[in-house]
């Protein structure tokens, strides 16, 4: 279990005896794989409609930022031309 890559990639060394560093760093590992968004989630029961509106929310949220990602990608690339070289 020790060597499983998930559980590797949430271990945080304590250095110098500074366990608020480290708890928060964890805190920060455990919120970017949305683990206190599940808990919270699963203390109550969900509606299966609500579950469903919130999946259908999440999906649209991924494609819609990964859409502005891309064209904010395409737009601030080096080496991109002056489209309006007379202004």
């Amino acid at each position: 279990m020790a060597n499983h890559l998930r559980f590797v990639g949430r271990t945080v060394m304590v250095q110098n005896g500074n366990v608020e560093a480290a708890y928060g760093v964890l805190n920060r590992i455990l919120a970017q794989d949305g683990v206190p968004e599940a808990v919270r989630r699963s203390r109550y029961y969900e509606k299966p409609s609500r579950a469903r509106r919130r999946r259908a929310f999440e999906a649209c949220r991924r494609v819609y930022c990964a859409e502005m990602g891309r064209r904010i990608a395409f737009l601030a690339r080096s080496g991109r031309q002056d489209p309006w070289l007379g202004c």
